[in-house]
């Protein structure tokens, strides 16, 4: 199966495309367009995160009190500088690429332990190779969702793809935005093809490979939702 195929078919045939790619993992050009992929929406977005940065600094009344208010006027006065090419560059190309690509090894590496544990068969390179295609679906489809949704709103913070969605009205430092904000539909599809990976992968049955998949999951979002919980308090 060649790459062209593969892409297309995560998204019309998973389950035979994981196959393929579990007997023959192709990693190589999967990292590439993701991280290419990661890296332009970091770059479109940038002025945005900026503008949403500056939002919650001067919401933060908190922070003004801990600072006092000439440290605080000068370090919003630095976020509102318009940023250099370079500026931009280099976070959006090599800092999100980067990041990325560490967090997507040490995933694999947990459900890796996750799949050991039920298992004696199946590589690292195999999970590692799967789960780079199951992100086609969340970094390259998902992510063009959210573009489109940014972009009227100029805002990221105020953009979900998850259940808060359904629910425009929520305030995004509000406990019930941010939890329903990491029940992210693209997330939810990648995680539940991506099962069909580590079947072939482990050589288990599909739902048990739905408790590896969906298990990081939730540990990854329970995480993920402590941390904006906790980030919000400093917020208010």
């Amino acid at each position: 199966m060649n790459f062209l195929n593969a892409f297309l078919g995560i998204f019309l045939n998973p389950k035979q495309t994981f196959k393929a790619v579990s007997e023959k993992p192709r990693w190589k050009e999967a990292l590439i367009i993701i991280l290419i992929a990661w890296a332009l929406f970091a770059y479109i977005t940038a002025p945005f995160a900026q503008k949403d940065n500056i939002k919650i600094f001067e919401d933060n009344i908190k922070l003004k009190e801990t600072l006092g208010e000439d440290r605080y006027n000068e370090n919003l006065e630095r976020l509102k500088k318009i940023p250099s090419p370079t500026g931009t560059l280099f976070p959006a190309f090599v800092v999100a690429p980067l990041s990325l690509a560490i967090g997507i090894l040490i995933s694999c590496l947990i459900m890796f332990g996750m799949g050991r544990l039920i298992s004696a068969e199946g590589k690292y390179i195999q999970v590692f190779s799967g789960f780079l295609y199951a992100n086609f679906i969340d970094k390259i489809l998902g992510n063009a969702v959210r573009l489109l949704l940014i972009l009227p709103k100029k805002s990221i913070l105020e953009t979900s793809t998850g259940l808060a969605l359904f629910f425009p009205h929520l305030e995004v430092t509000s406990p019930a935005f941010i939890i329903l904000t990491q029940i992210d539909i693209f997330q939810l599809w990648m995680f539940g093809i991506f099962s069909y990976a580590l079947s072939y992968i482990f050589n288990v049955e599909v739902k048990k490979a739905l408790f590896i998949s969906y298990g990081f999951w939730a540990l990854k979002t329970l995480l993920y939702i402590a941390m904006g919980l906790l980030f919000a308090s400093f917020m208010r």
